[in-house]
């Protein structure tokens, strides 16, 4: 005999039908909420200007501050003098030392 096992999502907020699931993270800690694609884009819209500041990370290194989650996080990426290289030799204004903004890193990772 066949079965058939339907999964409905349910928006959070309303009850409505939702339509996907949206994974975020705040302070350490990583959130899923089914929302529907209206619901979904507000939270989007809401978040965008902080997300445009921010630094992306990835694994462990998000979680904590500090020298080691530094080192871990540009370990696997371009060094920040080869970032420099390429912003100057591209017409970006960046500091001799010091951090690189976040526009000029995502220039560099679309460009590269």
């Amino acid at each position: 005999m066949a079965q058939k096992i339907q999964i409905v999502l349910e928006d959070d907020l309303d009850g409505s039908e939702a339509s996907q699931t949206v994974t975020f993270g705040l302070d350490g800690t990583t959130y899923e909420i089914d929302l529907n694609d209206a619901h979904a884009d507000e939270l989007r819209e809401a978040l965008a200007g902080y997300i445009g500041h921010a630094r992306k990370v990835s694994g462990s290194a998000g979680r904590r501050g500090g020298r080691k989650a530094a080192a871990a996080s540009s370990a696997g990426g371009p060094s920040a003098s080869d970032i420099r290289a390429w912003a100057t030799e591209n017409g970006y204004e960046v500091p001799d030392r010091g951090r690189i903004s976040a526009d000029v890193r995502a220039a560099y990772d679309a460009a590269h």
